[in-house]
């Protein structure tokens, strides 16, 4: 059950109050995303137009846990 996660990957277009985003998936749909639990912890910044990997549960495809942040725009093509 706890490899039912789908990942996908998108851009940040909108930051939102409570470490919240609006990401946009490479497929142009637009989701809401949050950042994980992790990346809190060890003070990782997202900023617009960041690159980021998130993971999606098969119950709710409109939310997102932002799990990863890419180094550059290049390494996530």
């Amino acid at each position: 059950m706890a490899d039912d996660k789908l990942y996908v990957d998108g851009t940040i277009v909108e930051a939102l109050p409570n470490a919240m985003f609006r990401v946009e998936l490479d497929n142009g749909q637009t989701i809401l995303g949050y950042l994980s639990g992790k990346m809190r912890k060890n003070y990782i910044r997202v900023l617009l137009g960041d690159r980021v990997r998130l993971e999606l549960s098969p119950y709710d495809l409109e939310r997102g846990r932002i799990v990863y942040r890419y180094k550059d725009a290049k390494s996530a093509k």
